[in-house]
């Protein structure tokens, strides 16, 4: 009898120890979420726009643009939404994006969670609701969040958590991207999945030897922004990606077409951005681009010694350099003009539209007349230093008959790349050109034109070192 009950012991023994060498690690976490139909009663549903209100009169309350709302403890209460992030390439990370309508929103709300990749479990479309009991709503980055309140700021919900709060249906919709133009971009479509027709980048960011990446440029910090231009309207956005996404360090597409995206503003809130969740999402399927039309000189330039120049050093106000036939003009009729800057004992041209409250700047800055007639194969070369960039809004350009008033002269717009710089910062001077002019003859005059919009375009701009050489 001994030796069967040894021999039973041995037996289960050796049973549960192949029963634990056959369960994974990851079987001991929280058993997967049963998928069902959810059904929230409709006293206990809460819309995005109503969060929005709540949200809007605890800022009026108080008086604080930072202010949270926090939703009571004991009332149960849920908001509805549908997944339209996706985090496997790298471009989100630790925050979902819901908006109110598969295919027609009207709105969106952002959701802080601890928890990474999130993809997995709540897939693009999925239908969930916020159980938002406890939780707080704020402003982050400018756009609509809920999230834990800690102290007076916004924070994750833990991972461990995520499950008490957000409750998947079983539907998992198909997401219409909304299409609009960038003059419809409003706070309130912040977090929707839009559709932007007939766009391109920036010929400057994506033509020539160098095009730049999605985000893997030097001057790219945390994200890397991009210009994206409307060809049916002239306007422009800023296009982030995170400098930790997979896909950081493929080449822009030079061509021309569509592009899904979820609308957004920057970090500091100040401006709108549309953020991919891969770049499958651009179809740029047309080669033929709407750029203008720039100067093209045929004739040979090159060798040639100086012949103009100017490092604004001779005076430090701006209004001295008018005085010697320097032309320093809005033509809107703004106060944003440029200026004489400082640093390190260098002086330079700069403008900047940030804080001007002005939301149309077409600021001219035009050199003396330049006379090209005693030379042949002229060139110009400058410096440009780009700052705090949220687009590229600054052309350089020539005219032959300019007489002081830059509406009615006629201007031909040079081949120069302006650099991009830092959202954050200085990216230092540059050097542009030399650019091939020697096709001028006359006097001509150079603009510097600076086309902003406070907040959304208020790139600073320093100008430096122009140079004309001729032989």
């Amino acid at each position: 009898m001994k030796t069967i009950n040894i021999y039973k012991f041995f037996t289960l023994l050796f049973a549960m120890m192949v029963v634990v060498s056959c369960v994974q690690d990851d079987e001991y976490d929280l058993p997967e979420q049963q998928i069902v139909s959810v059904d929230i009663p409709s006293d206990q549903l809460l819309t995005m726009n109503g969060v929005r209100n709540l949200l809007d009169s605890a800022i009026d309350d108080t008086g604080d643009a930072n202010a949270l709302y926090t939703f009571p403890a004991d009332v149960e209460q849920y908001v509805l939404g549908y997944v339209i992030s996706k985090d496997i390439a790298g471009n989100f990370f630790e925050e979902l994006i819901l908006q109110n309508d598969p295919s027609n929103p009207t709105t969106g709300i952002k959701v802080l969670i601890n928890a990474n990749p999130l993809s997995a479990t709540y897939e693009f479309g999925r239908k969930v609701f916020i159980k938002v009991t406890g939780l707080s709503a704020g402003y982050d980055s400018g756009v609509l969040t809920i999230g834990v309140r800690d102290g007076s700021e916004l924070g994750q919900i833990a991972e461990a958590n995520q499950r008490d709060f957000l409750l998947r249906d079983d539907e998992v919709a198909e997401i219409t991207p909304k299409e609009i133009t960038m003059a419809e971009f409003s706070d309130i479509l912040t977090n929707t999945y839009i559709r932007l027709n007939d766009v391109q980048f920036n010929r400057n960011d994506v033509l020539g030897p160098e095009p730049k990446t999605f985000a893997a440029e030097p001057s790219d910090e945390f994200d890397g922004e991009r210009s994206l231009e409307s060809c049916a309207t002239g306007g422009s956005t800023i296009f982030s990606t995170s400098t930790f996404a997979d896909f950081k360090g493929l080449e822009l597409p030079a061509g021309r077409g569509t592009l899904d995206a979820i609308l957004t503003k920057n970090f500091f809130g100040e401006a709108f951005n549309v953020v991919i969740n891969d770049p499958s999402t651009i179809n740029f399927d047309q080669t033929e681009r709407c750029d203008p039309n720039v100067l093209t000189c045929t004739t040979a330039s090159g060798g040639g010694a100086v012949f103009y120049s100017e490092n604004f050093e001779q005076f430090n106000a701006i209004e001295d350099y008018e005085a010697i036939g320097w032309t320093n003009v809005n033509i809107t009729g703004g106060n944003e003009v440029w200026e004489i800057g400082n640093f390190s004992n260098n002086n330079y041209a700069q403008i900047s539209g940030f804080n001007s409250g002005e939301t149309d700047i077409d600021a001219w800055l035009v050199t003396p007349a330049i006379n090209m007639d005693q030379t042949t194969g002229e060139e110009l070369s400058l410096q440009i230093e780009a700052a705090y960039d949220n687009g590229t809004i600054l052309s350089v350009l020539v005219s032959t008959n300019f007489t002081g008033d830059v509406t009615t002269a006629e201007w031909s717009l040079l081949d120069i790349t302006v650099p991009s710089g830092p959202s954050g910062g200085f990216g230092g001077f540059q050097d542009i050109g030399p650019v091939n002019i020697s096709c001028l003859d006359g006097n001509i005059n150079i603009a510097f034109l600076y086309e902003g919009s406070d907040p959304s375009a208020t790139t600073r701009y320093h100008i430096n070192n122009i140079e004309v050489t001729g032989n």
